[in-house]
């Protein structure tokens, strides 16, 4: 379980496929409190430590993750949002968030506001997904508040402290995202479909 609060920004050094999967190799501020076989979320992309070397460790993408996801469009130099699995006890400053992407969504605006920026995502309708006002979303691994909930479609403000420390600086206009929607959204969501 992750809270999508950023810990740090990773970056890619070495992409490697291998078969149907892809080994990401990820330079870290943390890779040295890292061990083999410890969950961290990449993009909100749970995924697990498979080699540590100095301050680079590795993990591997299946299929299903590279098919429901934007792992599989990174490349050398890119950065990613990096959080490790929280601890019991911890304060949860965000929200419950599992590490499994939902969806991906497209970016179709950012808005530059009075101390915040607006950015708007679409997502498939036909997956059953849902957001609701003043609920919480997960973009990129980040938690946040839901503004403009509508059918497919939704906004999200961000902070500067958050543009400037995650990849939504990074963030245009057609940039693909991972979503992961309220976990307790989707269970709701499935009960009242039966």
């Amino acid at each position: 379980m992750f809270t999508g609060i950023i810990e740090s920004l990773g970056e890619i050094t070495n992409k490697r496929k291998e078969q149907e999967n892809l080994h990401l190799t990820v330079k870290s501020n943390f890779t040295q409190e890292l061990k083999i076989d410890q969950s961290v979320a990449h993009n909100g992309v749970c995924l697990t430590v498979v080699v540590i070397d100095k301050d680079e460790y590795t993990v591997t993408a299946i299929k299903e993750t590279l098919d429901k996801t934007n792992i599989g469009n990174l490349n050398l130099g890119d950065r990613v949002n990096l959080e490790r699995g929280m601890k019991l006890g911890d304060r949860l400053d965000g929200h419950l968030v599992q590490g499994h992407v939902d969806e991906t969504g497209i970016c179709t605006a950012i808005e530059n506001q009075d101390g915040s920026t607006l950015f708007t995502f679409t997502y498939n309708s036909n997956n059953n997904n849902v957001t609701i006002e003043k609920g919480s979303i997960t973009v990129n691994g980040v938690s946040l508040t839901v503004v403009n909930s509508k059918e497919n479609k939704f906004s999200v403000a961000i902070i500067p402290y958050t543009l400037n420390n995650t990849v939504f600086k990074f963030l245009k206009v057609n940039s693909i995202v991972n979503l992961e929607f309220d976990v307790i959204g989707k269970y709701v969501s499935r009960l009242t479909k039966q």
